[in-house]
């Protein structure tokens, strides 16, 4: 029942690579790669001189662009494009899977002032490295994911650094994630795991209730139910909140 992805972060090392193909961009792969030495670069061939004396590797291309697109989505989770909005989705078109397989896609616009999560932003992390390098590049990030937006539990990702699984139907996710971001009543119900899962410098919303079991719940109030637990979810349960149930999985200790 598990519809979790695994976080890259704690993974692995999150592969991030920098990508241009025009000079100005060039420039700014360049002056952004000195601030994430981790990061790879991929800029064409012509421009590759402006990436001497950067400690990060090189792949520089003299083909077609569009053929590059592949080996990107393959060998990468982040992939921070310095060309335009809509060169990229037009790229990028033919090489969508899914939220639990796409790499996150970003974009950064000409003047250095956006960062811009286009794929991925939410479960593949985009949004977040979109904040992280709109921080090194002094831009603004433009974030459209609405638990991110309106500063709310994110329910398909809850947990995920502290290592928690999501366990529950896909409709599940969708339900519960409307309820959240509608400002409707929900119910964390918390029997295990970590409490610092709340990271956002903002207070907890409002329609955001915390109960320490289940059992204090009064579930006709509420229109979703957070479940935080290490207990065996009976199908009776599932069955009686139907679609309104999520259940996380904190490792044990």
């Amino acid at each position: 029942m598990s519809e979790a992805r695994p976080d890259p972060a704690i993974a692995q090392t999150v592969r991030v690579v920098l990508v241009a193909i025009t000079k100005h961009g060039a420039a700014q792969v360049a002056a952004l790669a000195a601030q994430l030495p981790q990061a790879q670069i991929c800029v064409s061939a012509k421009f590759a001189d402006l990436m001497q004396g950067l400690p990060n590797p090189v792949h520089s291309y003299s083909g077609a662009f569009k053929d590059e697109i592949a080996g990107l989505f393959q060998r990468h989770d982040q992939i921070v494009f310095f060309v335009s909005l809509g060169a990229v989705v037009r790229l990028i078109a033919p090489f969508l899977k899914s939220k639990d397989e796409d790499p996150g896609v970003l974009v950064v616009d000409d003047a250095g002032q956006f960062v811009i999560p286009v794929l991925s932003g939410h479960v593949g992390g985009a949004n977040a490295w979109a904040e992280k390098i709109a921080l090194l590049l002094q831009a603004t990030p433009v974030l459209t994911t609405a638990s991110d937006v309106g500063k709310t539990i994110p329910v398909d990702i809850l947990g995920r650094e502290l290592g928690w699984v999501v366990e529950c139907p896909k409709i599940n996710i969708t339900r519960v994630s409307a309820a959240v971001v509608n400002e409707e009543p929900v119910a964390v119900v918390q029997e295990a795991g970590s409490r610092q899962w709340w990271t956002r410098p903002t207070p907890l919303p409002a329609n955001i209730h915390l109960f320490d079991s289940l059992a204090e719940v009064d579930l006709a109030r509420f229109k979703a139910v957070l479940w935080i637990t290490h207990a065996e979810v009976p199908e009776a349960q599932w069955q009686a909140l139907h679609e309104r149930l999520v259940v996380y999985r904190p490792p044990r200790a």
